[in-house]
């Protein structure tokens, strides 16, 4: 499945809403370790067709930043039933990545 371009539009209905875990990447462009995760992040969203996988760009979405408190990127949340259930700070490997799902 592809990656969903999330925003404060479409969060709640992609994310809180979700029938499925969902694994949210928020980033931006000038971010190294985020440039460095997106690939990973693009496999998963390949070969994990149980889940969902969305991007949330920082400098575009800074409400959705603030609310969910992101003081530093790459961070990663993973939201099951609407609710946070996992969340990691700065580059992951696939595997570390997978445990959180």
């Amino acid at each position: 499945m592809a990656e969903i371009t999330l925003t404060a539009a479409n969060f709640e209905a992609e994310v809180l809403k979700s029938e499925v875990p969902v694994l949210v990447d928020f980033w931006a462009t000038w971010c190294g370790p985020c440039r460095m995760l997106a690939p990973v992040i693009e496999r998963i969203a390949e070969e994990r067709t149980d889940i969902k996988v969305g991007k949330v760009n920082v400098d575009e979405e800074p409400e959705l930043a603030m609310q969910y408190g992101i003081e530093a990127i790459p961070t990663l949340m993973v939201f099951k039933n609407g609710t946070l259930a996992a969340k990691a700070m700065g580059y992951r490997p696939q595997s570390e990545i997978e445990k959180m799902l």
